[in-house]
């Protein structure tokens, strides 16, 4: 699951004209769901974003989370998240999970957000939306949960990583 998360002072989304989401100063988060995700990855962003320390505190500095500084959270589907870009002109969208896989895993986010205290606004699934933001900042990050599987760099941990084959000929 990825979720491209953005510091925002304001924010709305919407569906033919109408606007069906807004919120005050907090987050806007696209969320894209791929075919290999589970509840285990909705869980793990949802516990990163919620304490993720990119609010300032009284000295600028980013000590604060959203939880802290009681953000609200735009949440937004976002299958092009997963477009495979590397061969072509047009996107691919293969590991993007299917409708009803991902309509199941991105309401069960934001049922995780609401449930962690924090007020969710949200967009429409599967619907042409218009999202409008003023970002703050600007911060925006992107998390992918398969992270949280891989070693940090500099660390020892016994899963192994593979090595890269960037600029060499074939193994």
């Amino acid at each position: 699951m990825r979720a491209l998360v953005q510091r925002v002072t304001k924010a709305s989304v919407a569906v033919a004209g109408e606007t069906v989401g807004a919120i005050g100063p907090g987050l806007v988060i696209l969320l894209g769901v791929s075919k290999e995700d589970g509840e285990a990855d909705a869980r793990y962003l949802v516990e990163k974003i919620t304490h993720l320390r990119i609010f300032a505190d009284d000295e600028n500095r980013f000590n604060r989370s959203a939880l802290d500084v009681g953000a609200e959270l735009l949440v937004v589907s976002q299958f092009t998240l997963y477009a495979d870009t590397r061969k072509g002109r047009r996107p691919d969208f293969n590991q993007a999970a299917g409708p009803e896989e991902a309509k199941r895993l991105y309401e069960h986010t934001v049922q995780l957000f609401r449930d962690s205290g924090i007020t969710v606004a949200t967009g429409r699934f599967q619907e042409h939306m218009l999202v409008t933001l003023e970002n703050d900042g600007p911060v925006t990050l992107m998390l992918d949960s398969a992270d949280r599987l891989r070693p940090r760099r500099g660390s020892t941990s016994p899963i192994p990583s593979r090595p890269s084959t960037l600029g060499r000929g074939s193994p």
